[in-house]
């Protein structure tokens, strides 16, 4: 729905607010969207968005002059993501949605800062580098570490791309053919925790696959060798948070509010 990439810098300096901003957006949805949910001023969402005027339509589009025609992000399932991951296309290479390659993996942040670097690293342009241990409970909180760097080596070899994949997120402004949000993390035993450097993975955006190509025997006997995952704390919030956080494709809630929707305080509290 966003304009094209050369008017972003329109978006983050204010332009976006200037052009109409989240009415002006909600407005163009339209039909999309429920019109009659009541909001915090009385009002339905359609009554306070109907009069909103959209004053550039090449930074919020029109839905029938999108920039893509096809949504900006797509959810993938396969062995490497059972109960799903996130690659955004709008900001994906073209050539890369469709792609196989050796599996390059990195154990967590610190390996990949140590490694990525390193003139002598052992990695190709066609390879897809895999970060693990950065998802809800692998790395509390959830960090945006997703969009990992390009080796520094094919950097230098003009490559501006490569199939990246972690358990971790990223910013929605970040660009690159970046696989996220893989669900089950490694820190839970998901497959991710078991890939291995020179393992070939698929990634198929239009069928919306994402495999990696091991038995499923070859798995199961992996599997049995992991080691119990070492929490981060073994105290405070940090370990309550590791205890009880859903994985992300249930959006990183604790398990403990699930169903609920809040209640009011039982006592005055100031």
């Amino acid at each position: 729905m966003f304009g094209k990439p050369d008017a972003l810098g329109t978006l983050f300096d204010g332009g976006f607010l200037l052009r109409g901003g989240l009415p002006a957006l909600l407005r163009e949805l339209g039909d999309f969207l429920h019109k009659d949910r009541p909001t915090v001023n009385g009002r339905t969402l359609w009554e306070n968005v109907m009069g909103a005027k959209n004053h550039n339509f090449e930074v919020i589009r029109q839905r029938d002059n999108p920039v893509f025609d096809t949504g900006g992000v797509a959810v993938l399932f396969g062995n490497l993501a059972p109960r799903g991951a996130v690659i955004k296309p709008s900001a994906a290479t073209p050539r890369l949605m469709e792609h196989s390659g050796r599996a390059f993996v990195f154990e967590d942040v610190g390996d990949l800062h140590a490694r990525i670097d390193d003139p002598n690293l052992e990695v190709e342009p066609d390879d897809v580098l895999v970060l693990r241990n950065t998802g809800p409970v692998g790395y509390p909180g959830f960090p945006e570490v997703g969009n990992m760097p390009l080796p520094r080596r094919l950097l230098g070899q003009g490559i501006t791309d490569m199939v990246r994949i972690s358990d971790a997120r990223m910013s929605g402004t970040a660009y690159g053919t970046v696989v996220l949000h893989v669900a089950p993390e490694a820190a839970v035993n998901g497959t991710i925790a078991l890939v291995r450097t020179g393992d070939m993975i698929e990634l198929s955006v239009s069928k919306r696959r994402l495999e990696l190509h091991v038995s499923d025997a070859e798995l199961e006997r992996r599997k049995a060798e992991l080691k119990t995952f070492a929490p981060v704390c073994e105290r405070g919030y940090v370990s309550l948070y590791t205890r009880h956080v859903l994985q992300a494709d249930k959006g990183a809630d604790f398990d403990f509010l699930v169903g609920g929707s809040g209640s009011a305080p039982p006592l005055d509290s100031h």
